[in-house]
C-alpha cells in the first residue's frame, strides 16, 4: 500500500512511538512570534532549561503588534528579541524587516519539501502549501521544539480534496477555500490532514496554493498539504540553485515526497470550481458562507486587505485590478467608509511601490499600514467598534474576533476592493469578465 505526503514525511521523521497512534518527529523548522513564544521562554527560563535545539532551524520575526502599541506588547517583544540575541538567532526579524510570519518565511525559502514545521500559531497550516508538514501548537510543545528539536503527533489520516474545473476571472484561490469549507464543515477535517489536488491547485501560484493551506485549519485540519510541483521549484529556485543542477533534477528529488497513487485516503472529496462564484461570510463561523451577490447591500464600515491569507503580492494586485476599473470608471470611494491595506512582508511593500500599487491604494482612501496581524486579530491596526461591520481578507470571522461586538464578513482581496466603491457587500467588476 503506498503512502501519502503526510505518512512520508512521518516515516522519515519518525524519533519514537511512545504509544499507539503517536508518533514523536523530528523538526525541520521551529517558527516564533512574540505573542506565543514568550510564554514558552519564561517557563524554560524558570527551569533552567534556557536553551536551542539548533539556531540554524529556529526562526522568529515580531509580527502580530508591530510597533508594540503598549507596554505589555512592548514587553513581548522584548523577551522574544533579547531570547534571540541571548542565543544568536540569526534569522530574527525584527521592527522594520519583519513582516507577518506565515508570508516571510516561504519569502525568504525556509520552507521546503518534506520538511517538518512547528509554530505556537494555527495559521501555521500555511507552509503545507511546499509538500510539507506543519502544524500550529501549543506553548508546552513549543518549549520541547525549542529545547529538543522534536515534536508528539497523533497520526492524522488525510482527507483528499481534488478541486477540478477551472476558475472563472474574478475568483480566486479565497473563494475556492470558502466553498470547501462550506462543505466540509468547520469540524469535518479534525485531526486530519487536508491534500489539495486536482487541475484548479495545479492552476495556482504558490501564493494561491498558501491560501488554500492557511484556511485548512478552519476546517478542523491540523495541517494542510499540496503536492510539490515545477511551481514549487519555480518558487524555491533562488534558494536551492546551490544544491541541484537544474530545476529538473530538484522536482525529480522533491516528488519523492508525493503521495503514490495507491496511497489510502480517510476520505476523497471532489469539487468541480467552474461555476464558482466570489463567495462571503456571514454569521460568525467559517463554513456559513453564500455566494457575494446575495449579500448585496449589506453595508460595511471597513475594508480590510492583508493578513498571511490574503497579503501577498499577488493579492495586492488583483485589488488593484479591481480599484483601477472602478477609478477609470469615474467611481470615487463610498463615503463613511474607511479601509487599511496591510502588505505582509516589506519585499511584498517594496513591488507594491514598484508597481504604482500603494499610489493606487492611496487614490482610493486606503491607510497603507506597515506588514502585521494587528486587525486579524483584533489588537491593533484595524480593530472594529461594537456594530460595525468590515470586508475582510483575514481567515477568521470568530464574535469578536477584530473587536468585541464587530461583524467580519471574509472574502477575496478583489470582492474586498469592490466594496470600497459600493459601500456594501457585492461582485467586483471583473467577475467573469
Amino acid at each position: 500500500m503506498g503512502q501519502t505526503i503526510a505518512e512520508k514525511i512521518f516515516a522519515a521523521h519518525l524519533v519514537d512511538k511512545p504509544f499507539e497512534g503517536v508518533s514523536v518527529l523530528a523538526l525541520d523548522r521551529v517558527l516564533c512570534h512574540e505573542i506565543t513564544t514568550p510564554i514558552a521562554i519564561n517557563d524554560l527560563v524558570k527551569r533552567g532549561m534556557d536553551r536551542v535545539f539548533d539556531v540554524d532551524k529556529i526562526k522568529a520575526v515580531i509580527d502580530h503588534v508591530t510597533p508594540a502599541k503598549d507596554s505589555k506588547t512592548a514587553e513581548q517583544g522584548k523577551i522574544l528579541r533579547d531570547w534571540a540575541r541571548r542565543h544568536r538567532i540569526r534569522d530574527f526579524f525584527d521592527i522594520g524587516a519583519n513582516g507577518v510570519c506565515h508570508a516571510i518565511f516561504p519569502e525568504k525559502g525556509y520552507i521546503r519539501p518534506g520538511f517538518t514545521v512547528i509554530m505556537g500559531d494555527s495559521h501555521t497550516c500555511t507552509h503545507g502549501a511546499f509538500a510539507a508538514f506543519a502544524a500550529g501548537v501549543g506553548t508546552t510543545d513549543l518549549e520541547v521544539g525549542i529545547l529538543k528539536g522534536v515534536c508528539a503527533f497523533k497520526e492524522p489520516r488525510t482527507i483528499r480534496v481534488v478541486l477540478t474545473g477551472r476558475l472563472k476571472p474574478g475568483v480566486y484561490a479565497k473563494d475556492a477555500i470558502l466553498h470547501v469549507i462550506s462543505r466540509l464543515g468547520v469540524n469535518g477535517a479534525t485531526n486530519c490532514v487536508l491534500e489539495f489536488a486536482g487541475p484548479v491547485v495545479e492552476g495556482l501560484s504558490m501564493e494561491g496554493r498558501m491560501t488554500l493551506c492557511n484556511m485548512a485549519v478552519e476546517a478542523g485540519a491540523t495541517s494542510g498539504i499540496c503536492p510539490c510541483d515545477r511551481v514549487t521549484v519555480d518558487y524555491l529556485w533562488p534558494f536551492i540553485k546551490g544544491e541541484f543542477p537544474s530545476k529538473e533534477e530538484a522536482l525529480a528529488s522533491y516528488s519523492r515526497w508525493n503521495s503514490d497513487p495507491d496511497a489510502d485516503y480517510g476520505a476523497v472529496h471532489e469539487f468541480n470550481l467552474t461555476n464558482l462564484e466570489p463567495l462571503v461570510t456571514v454569521n460568525y463561523k467559517p463554513d456559513e458562507v453564500r455566494p457575494a451577490r446575495e449579500l448585496a447591500g449589506t453595508k460595511i464600515d471597513q475594508v480590510y486587505i492583508g493578513s498571511c491569507t490574503n497579503g501577498r503580492i499577488e493579492d495586492l494586485r488583483a485589488a488593484a485590478d479591481v480599484i483601477r476599473a472602478y477609478l477609470a470608471a469615474g467611481k470615487k470611494p463610498a463615503p463613511g467608509v474607511r479601509c487599511v491595506v496591510s502588505p505582509a512582508t516589506p519585499a511584498v511593500y517594496r513591488q507594491a511601490l514598484a508597481e504604482g500599487i500603494i499610489a493606487l491604494f492611496m487614490d482610493a482612501g486606503f491607510c497603507v499600514t506597515n506588514p502585521t496581524c494587528g486587525a486579524c486579530l483584533g489588537m491593533s491596526n484595524g480593530v472594529l467598534a461594537p456594530g460595525e461591520t468590515c470586508a475582510s481578507t483575514t481567515n477568521r470571522n470568530f464574535n469578536g474576533r477584530m473587536g468585541k461586538g464587530g461583524m467580519v464578513h471574509l472574502m477575496s482581496p478583489a470582492t474586498a476592493a469592490a466594496s470600497v466603491f459600493t459601500g456594501t457587500i457585492g461582485n467586483s467588476p471583473l467577475y467573469g469578465a
